[in-house]
């Protein structure tokens, strides 16, 4: 297979939740729950220990957590039982189970006080984030649009922003093209400097044919983040479906100067491979 018609059958909708990354989907969330959950715990430690230790000790024993955070939720007042919910969602977030790590944060946006609106959002986007990777976007996308509005409502413009990225996965996901153009759009307005951000609206105006602004988005993109290898692999495969292949060829070779050994330099050195086979 050519390395054009191998680009050309990436145009359509990735059957995967996510528009753009060689990063496996599931290791992604996993990394982005547990950074979001770690952020969330540093800001309750002066009040509550056990969310810090729960989730701590859900990077190396799961199962243990599962087990601390249930029985936390069964004697946990109020707020609390919200941050028990957090926990039992790393937990099993770090066990694979998607499904049920969803629901366990959805669970905790639910406990929270009233007025949290922060923290709601928070919960919210994890749960969005588990909900894609179990495949099932339309649960996504409805708990991503509730975190949305309670992002909103505290004007924190950077997590509206990021909620926003996960939204236009779950529209790409559920074939809403236009639909998830719209929220990137509103993405690059509330954060003009992200570069995942126009790199993201770039990988979907290619996939849409849409080349000409797919280079313009990729060009920005490679301004704000000049070394990224994500940025570099996408935008050798923009060139070349725009018929400069020179142009595709540099840029995937600056991926192999810059991310030797990443999934990001095999990808780019196989599309460099088949443009010179003959």
């Amino acid at each position: 297979m050519s390395v054009l018609l191998a680009i050309f059958l990436q145009v359509g909708i990735s059957p995967t939740p996510s528009p753009v990354s060689a990063v496996p989907d599931e290791l992604y969330e996993q990394r982005q729950l547990t950074r979001q959950a770690k952020r969330e715990a540093e800001k309750q430690t002066a009040i509550d220990n056990p969310l810090t230790d729960c989730i701590t000790l859900a990077e190396t024993d799961p199962e243990a957590a599962r087990t601390m955070a249930s029985q936390w939720l069964d004697t946990a007042e109020l707020s609390r039982k919200s941050w028990a919910a957090q926990c039992l969602g790393m937990a099993l977030v770090q066990q694979g189970r998607w499904d049920d790590a969803a629901a366990a944060f959805i669970n905790g946006r639910d406990a929270a006080m009233p007025g949290a609106q922060l923290y709601r959002a928070q919960l919210g986007a994890m749960a969005g984030n588990a909900a894609l990777s179990a495949g099932n976007a339309s649960a996504a996308l409805a708990a991503l649009d509730i975190a949305q509005a309670d992002a909103g409502q505290v004007g924190n413009s950077v997590l509206a922003g990021e909620i926003m990225l996960d939204r236009a996965r779950a529209l790409v996901a559920l074939d809403r093209l236009e639909d998830a153009a719209t929220v990137l759009g509103l993405a690059r307005q509330a954060q003009p400097d992200h570069a995942q951000t126009w790199l993201l609206s770039a990988t979907l105006s290619r996939r849409m044919n849409l080349l000409e602004t797919a280079q313009e988005q990729i060009e920005r993109a490679a301004m704000l983040a000049p070394m990224d290898a994500e940025t570099g692999v996408e935008a050798g495969v923009i060139a070349i479906l725009s018929g400069r292949p020179d142009a595709a060829r540099k840029s995937w070779a600056s991926v192999l100067e810059t991310a030797p050994g990443t999934s990001f330099a095999q990808t780019a050195q196989a599309y460099i491979s088949q443009v010179e086979t003959p």
